[in-house]
């Protein structure tokens, strides 16, 4: 599993203290188990926003990542000639099998 990075991290803290702070002045919870509960739902929620922006980081990785690089490793091509017959079209090389 990859590391959150900073901006991620920042999202999941921000959620849980605007959480915390809606729970708490919603509920007017007074006891201190009643506040234990609702932050530890405060923080069980920014934790899966966290997550939740981790996954979509790596599909957004995955589907916009760099091409793969090309390798210089082919001859470059030549204008067909008199003697080589022409390259056949994009799409038809299963015709010509050797």
């Amino acid at each position: 599993m990859p590391r959150p990075t900073t901006a991620q991290i920042c999202l999941g803290t921000c959620t849980v203290v605007a959480a915390a702070v809606a729970l708490l002045a919603v509920s007017g919870a007074t006891g201190v188990l009643e506040i234990a509960v609702l932050v530890g739902f405060a923080l069980a929620l920014g934790t899966l926003v966290t997550l939740l922006s981790l996954s979509t980081a790596d599909r957004r990785r995955v589907t916009t990542g760099p091409a793969p690089a090309t390798t210089a490793t082919t001859a470059p091509t030549a204008a067909p000639t008199a003697e080589a017959p022409a390259p056949a079209p994009a799409g038809h090389a299963y015709a010509r099998q050797r």
